[in-house]
């Protein structure tokens, strides 16, 4: 890791571990700086793709919940590796009200454990792997999950955050 928390590695997180900190450009073009974006608990959920099918789901169950997850004092960002531009468009189609981060050069999905070997019908990559790490009030990773589902992945958090 270098000195402001990004290394080339997709190294997985740990529970309390702090957060590696960032600063990347919103869907508005406005800089979110993690010291700000992770000073409440929250839930930052990696995607590959704005707009494609899987990742519409997924944000689209974090949008239905939002409300349930705000309860307990979490908020949602999401992160990709689109552009502002690209999420901005993403996030007014589907009515999404919580903060998308752009990634591009996926630095900040290395830093958290979110980039790495992939396989699509026996070819491996390296691509964004789907993942959600939760933060505390401190950004402290309190969890932290890899290769998750779009599908489902809402439901699966409310449980594990006692939600449900």
């Amino acid at each position: 890791m270098n000195e402001n928390g990004l290394g080339k590695a997709a190294s997985r997180l740990e529970p309390g571990q702090l957060a590696p900190v960032f600063e990347l450009l919103d869907q508005d073009g406005v800089i979110a700086k993690s010291s700000e974006v992770l000073a409440q608990p929250t839930i930052l959920f990696f995607f590959p793709a704005a707009g494609s099918p899987g990742c519409t789901k997924e944000a689209a169950d974090f949008q239905d919940h939002l409300e349930e997850f705000a309860q307990k004092g979490y908020q949602i960002v999401g992160i990709s590796p689109d552009s502002p531009k690209r999420l901005k468009e993403f996030s007014l189609s589907h009515d999404l009200s919580f903060r998308l981060l752009s990634d591009p050069e996926v630095s900040v999905h290395r830093a958290y454990g979110a980039h790495g070997e992939k396989s699509i019908y026996g070819r491996i990559y390296k691509g964004v792997l789907r993942s959600t790490v939760i933060t505390d009030i401190n950004g402290n990773v309190e969890q932290a999950m890899y290769n998750v589902k779009a599908t489902g992945h809402t439901n699966m958090l409310k449980k594990r955050l006692g939600i449900i």
